[in-house]
């Protein structure tokens, strides 16, 4: 019986995006087993073993006796010692009742295999006895012949104890667990839309119910779970991690903006840098037990309370998060010098320093990345990077989409303030372009950009995210609308 595979744990094995994977069953190069899961022997061939050396997979398993590789794999990858113990045991108890099973299979064959051989060699000798004799002899010695071991079924079963897969009711949506990780942190860096609040066991909106599998508690929390929740299988997600190496969780999940309730928090400055002459980086921390939820691409509303450097008159005014949401307490904005924006004014001017709180209200917006699995295509002007940045990593997580293109306009000299990261991505993932351009005029650069976009892009069925100040996304916009790219398609921000 050939060895499945999830998707998600197929596109871990041989190093590539899902996404990527889900094209090429769409395109009818891997075929799916009767249960949804990728036959490893179809993968094989698929993606041969130069492949899964490039994935790193391979030379991770080659240096385990690395003292340095083995550190790492302990600090970062493996979990817990009694969640380790419980992921072996399971594991264990698996492999034993598969050799019960198979000494039982074996025990019958034998027997059946002796039976005829008497019949065949009793006098009056059938034909059809010897033919089935020799079918039997032939069989067996195909099943106890020494075969080389599939690579990818090693691997998937280190993967099992190093890792645990989780399946998401009803969404079908999965994602892995790895290290210290609670299912809250696993499923947010994933990219997920989860249902959840304070994040330490309080307030009990990240429950969920436990179809199949077993979970370990690895924090305490304070929210009291009924008996007959307890008995219904139900837990907390960000008290708990996998002890089993797949589990199947009930929860509904946010479909969009609309799922997402406003909040306020106060939160603090953690730092106040200059990433350019004229773009600083507010840094806000929230507290540990009340984050902002919020979906990639949104935006909130920042106050300042009223001091002497304000005239006494609380300021407000409302940025794009540049962070991901898995991140729910770190808070990144790019603040541009703007002489008509009080608040800029503040961070230039040195006024909002380390531990000033600062109030937030939100998220607002509808400028999030829709359920498609067709490549992405961002367009940013100056800090109208800073929502695609947010996108991006939130894209990233999902590892859905097969190909990831950036273009970024700059209307000022230091309108590029986070090229490195660019190039970073660029030169770290095969799957992700990055095109940086400059010119004065936003209107202008917009279609310039709609030319380069055309020569590679515009042929291609691909989702459009624009954000940026209003000329560059209304020219951009209405280039793509004339390329024929769908209304569904195009997804525009103004900054």
């Amino acid at each position: 019986m050939a060895h499945t595979v999830t998707v998600w744990r197929a596109a871990q094995l041989v190093g590539v995006p899902r996404g990527v994977l889900q094209q090429r069953i769409r395109a009818g190069e891997l075929a799916l087993g009767d249960d949804g899961r990728i036959p490893t022997d179809a993968l094989l061939k698929l993606y041969p073993q130069a492949k899964l050396e490039e994935s790193g997979l391979l030379e991770r398993v080659a240096t385990i006796k690395d003292e340095a590789f083995a550190k790492r794999v302990r600090e970062r990858l493996l979990p817990s010692q009694e969640v380790l113990a419980q992921r072996l045991f399971a594991q264990t108890q698996e492999l034993a009742d598969i050799k019960r099973h198979l000494e039982r299979y074996h025990a019958l064959v034998m027997e059946l295999r002796q039976r005829i051989h008497a019949a065949a060699a009793e006098p009056g000798d059938d034909a059809r006895w010897r033919e089935l004799k020799e079918t039997a002899d032939r069989g067996l010695a195909r099943v106890l012949a020494t075969e080389s071991v599939d690579v990818l079924d090693v691997m998937d079963d280190m993967l099992k104890v190093m890792s645990a897969q989780v399946t998401l009711r009803p969404s079908g949506r999965e994602f892995t667990i790895e290290g210290h990780d609670t299912l809250l942190q696993a499923g947010l860096r994933a990219g997920l839309k989860l249902n959840y609040g304070c994040g330490n066991g309080s307030c009990g909106m990240c429950k969920v119910r436990v179809i199949s599998g077993h979970v370990a508690k690895v924090q305490p929390f304070d929210y009291p779970l009924s008996e007959a929740e307890r008995t219904q299988g139900y837990t907390l997600m960000c008290a708990h991690t996998a002890a089993s190496s797949e589990l199947v969780i009930e929860t509904l999940e946010a479909r969009g903006p609309q799922d997402i309730a406003p909040q306020q928090i106060v939160a603090a400055v953690r730092a106040n840098s200059e990433l350019a002459p004229n773009t600083r980086l507010l840094h806000l921390q929230t507290p540990r037990t009340n984050r902002l939820r919020f979906l990639a691409g949104q935006s909130v509303t920042l106050g300042l309370a009223g001091s002497s450097a304000t005239g006494g008159e609380d300021i407000h005014a409302t940025y794009p998060v540049a962070s991901c949401p898995c991140d729910d307490r770190n808070l990144h904005f790019y603040i541009a010098r703007d002489a008509d924006d009080a608040f800029a004014q503040q961070v230039f001017g040195g006024s909002v320093r380390p531990g000033q709180p600062v109030t937030v209200w939100g998220p607002l917006g509808e400028f999030v990345l829709a359920d498609s699995q067709r490549p992405l295509v961002f367009a940013a002007c100056d800090t109208g990077f800073a929502p695609v940045k947010s996108l991006i990593e939130h894209a990233l997580a999902l590892d859905a989409a097969p190909s990831l293109t950036l273009f970024w306009l700059s209307t000022r000299g230091d309108g590029h303030f986070q090229a490195n990261q660019c190039r970073a991505w660029s030169e770290a993932l095969d799957s992700f372009e990055v095109t940086l351009m400059h010119h004065g005029d936003a209107r202008e650069g917009a279609r310039q950009m709609a030319k380069a976009m055309r020569a590679d892009l515009f042929d291609i069925d691909c989702d459009f995210y624009v954000a940026g100040p209003e000329p560059f996304v209304a020219t951009l916009d209405a280039q793509l609308a004339e390329a024929g790219v769908p209304k569904s398609q195009r997804f525009t921000e103004d900054i």
